[in-house]
């Protein structure tokens, strides 16, 4: 991993180290399958209410956590008592209190019940992952130390965390799927990429997520490592973006962040920073799906009409030094990004070049992850960020673009205030219909990218380098980890033993 997990507690954590561990170890009531359908996790069957305001679980009967104690009804409501909390840090708390009320009739029967019908409801079941309330009930969930000592229901249980170095992981010899057949994974924290190379080439790690540059050069040009690793690419489920501090100077005007829009050379940064490994996008969806709207087109590369924008705005290159001015102001700002990747800093450094152009004169800043989120994003002190959004298969994006969404630890930190994308998010999570909910989303693409709160940068493809000793890889529209409990290395080729 290129950072350290934050939190193995996946509702507290944003990050995708986090996430990463933390679904290796938790469970949820569902989960999705490998070509993003959900199918039964912690619940062996659901209903759904003809009105869709209440859904029935029936909960897997013989599953204990990893000491003994056995799950039940109990845990999931204690879970989303947790979540629900308003103490509790963490951005994904409003779409379960759009349950009224849970209900636990019996140890296997949980019950969930909406005051109006609630669309995205199955997919935030397959996202909680299911806390064990014997162990926690009582706890500060924002101070307690099960966050770095976790016990789940997941396929593999965390035997030890060397703070800054790694996390050592052990199957389940109890997961309710059966026992993963690899028996200890262990997830080293190398920041270089580059590093991370010379690691894998040397046998002392499996597998890495390759930089643009090793994937498309390195890997083909030497044919003792295609013996040795093979390699994935597929479309990811995430993008890359410029994200405004909507409650600053300059970006309060829609001209100056639609003039950045226009400045910036997409294709550009494409061939730049993934060497064509990305697509453009002008929507907070996965290119090829529904959600995706057919119609839309990003912003243009036009920097005269950035300088046009610009100009209208106000911002003039009154004297001469190539930076505009205003008020007395030069038109200046601050890009924080994450030191730990190396592809946002090189897509800074292109977008700082481009921008200079139609005068506007930006800094680079590059923050340790832990307190990017903590001392930038969580208390809104930015101008600017370059980072990525992960992508749900649900096309829900409440969390993070309505207005009500700006607290600490909320997902909505650059600070949009849309009437209209409100109105159109409000109403996606109310229609079920397939084909009605696409026409909202295909809408509110619409309104978000006429905002201008961010600009898009591209939508990187996944890519991937693994020993080829694991078998049982299975690529699909979830990508190659869907499975990864069912990843096996034949006994001729096993030659690792993690030290503990």
């Amino acid at each position: 991993m290129g950072a350290e997990a934050s939190n193995l507690i996946p509702f507290m954590a944003g990050d995708s180290a986090s996430n990463t561990v933390g679904g290796l170890i938790h469970a949820s009531l569902l989960r999705y399958d490998k070509n993003l359908e959900l199918v039964p996790g912690l619940a062996e069957e659901w209903e759904v209410s003809d009105d869709g305001r209440t859904i029935t679980f029936r909960l897997r009967e013989g599953v204990r956590f990893p000491d003994g104690e056995p799950f039940t009804s109990e845990d999931v409501a204690f879970t989303w008592e947790t979540v629900t909390d308003p103490d509790t840090r963490t951005p994904y708390g409003e779409q379960y209190r759009r349950v009224s009320e849970v209900d636990t009739p019996d140890p296997h029967t949980f019950i969930a019940r909406y005051e109006e019908p609630y669309s995205p409801a199955l997919s935030t079941w397959a996202n909680l992952t299911i806390l064990p309330e014997h162990l926690l009930r009582g706890e500060d969930i924002n101070e307690t130390d099960f966050a770095r000592d976790p016990v789940g229901l997941g396929p593999y249980a965390l035997e030890r965390w060397r703070s800054g170095q790694s996390l050592h992981l052990t199957a389940n010899p109890d997961h309710y799927r059966g026992e993963p057949y690899i028996s200890q994974v262990a997830f080293r924290v190398i920041p270089d990429t580059t590093t991370q190379f010379l690691e894998l080439e040397a046998g002392n790690i499996d597998q890495m997520s390759p930089s643009p540059t090793l994937f498309e050069r390195t890997f083909p040009q030497r044919e003792d490592l295609r013996e040795r690793i093979a390699t994935y690419r597929y479309m990811g489920s995430k993008y890359t973006y410029l994200g405004f501090n909507l409650r600053r100077e300059p970006f309060t005007d829609i001209r100056v962040r639609r003039a950045i829009a226009h400045a910036i050379d997409r294709e550009e940064l494409i061939k730049g920073v993934t060497l064509g490994l990305a697509e453009r996008i002008a929507a907070p969806y996965k290119p090829g799906t529904r959600w995706y709207p057919e119609d839309i087109e990003p912003y243009s590369y036009d920097p005269e009409k950035a300088r046009r924008l610009l100009a209208e705005a106000g911002w003039e290159d009154t004297d001469g030094d190539g930076i505009r001015e205003k008020d007395g102001r030069e038109l200046s700002f601050e890009v924080l990004t994450n030191n730990d990747n190396k592809e946002r800093q090189i897509a800074a450094t292109i977008i700082k070049d481009r921008l200079d152009e139609v005068g506007i004169e930006i800094t680079v800043r590059l923050v340790e992850w832990a307190t990017f989120v903590s001392q930038h994003i969580d208390t809104h002190d930015f101008d600017a960020v370059i980072l990525g959004w992960s992508l749900s298969p649900d096309p829900d994006q409440y969390s993070i673009w309505h207005s009500s969404q700006q607290e600490p630890g909320q997902f909505n930190f650059v600070g949009l205030e849309d009437p209209e994308v409100d109105r159109l998010l409000e109403a996606g999570m109310r229609e079920f219909d397939p084909e009605e909910r696409a026409e909202i989303y295909h809408e509110f693409a619409h309104e978000l990218l006429e905002a201008a709160p961010m600009v898009y940068l591209y939508a990187p493809y996944s890519l991937a380098a693994i020993d080829r000793r694991i078998r049982g890889i299975e690529p699909a529209p979830a990508g190659i980890e869907h499975n990864v409990e069912e990843w096996y290395i034949p006994g001729e080729l096993q030659r690792h033993t993690i030290q503990q």
